[in-house]
């Protein structure tokens, strides 16, 4: 193990030699940006990043059940609820009952919620996540998803 001074959030101060311990460290150090960047964006744009997320998902899926959009984001259906209300009461989606089934709701982004998802917004993590991925190639890309799956699994299967 190394140590060299780093500010908060920059690269860590403490090198690890253990690999499964410098994974974590990198983790840990990408949920607090994403913490960080997305306090910025409510801040900001009024609207934090896993917010964007379902406004995203939404736009790309028109229609799609509040079910669906909880399986996609990984998320509890009940906070996908307050999601879904919280962007609704923001005027950037619209719920529109089942045709015969009325507990079953299809949501659709309204005009607003089509101007906030301009994909140039700088300072968003779709933004970031954009710029990362053309840093590298698709390969890497690709295997850099299938760790984070694996990793997801192990969590969830302990």
């Amino acid at each position: 193990m190394k140590r060299r001074p780093a500010a908060y959030g920059s690269t860590p101060s403490i090198v690890l030699d253990d690999p499964a311990l410098q994974f974590l460290q990198g983790i840990w150090r990408l949920e607090n940006a994403l913490e960080r960047v997305s306090k910025r964006m409510e801040d900001t744009l009024g609207i934090s990043g896993p917010q964007r997320f379902a406004l995203r998902l939404i736009g790309e899926l028109p229609g799609v059940g509040a079910r669906e959009l909880a399986s996609a984001l990984h998320l509890h259906p009940s906070t996908v609820t307050g999601v879904v209300q919280r962007l609704e009461a923001r005027g950037l989606i619209t719920r529109i009952s089942h045709a015969t089934d009325g507990r079953r709701l299809h949501l659709h982004l309204t005009p607003a919620g089509k101007r906030i998802l301009r994909p140039t917004i700088h300072g968003t993590v779709e933004h970031a996540a954009r710029a990362t991925i053309r840093s590298h190639s698709t390969a890497k890309m690709r295997a850099a998803v299938a760790v984070l799956d694996r990793f997801s699994n192990e969590l969830l299967n302990e």
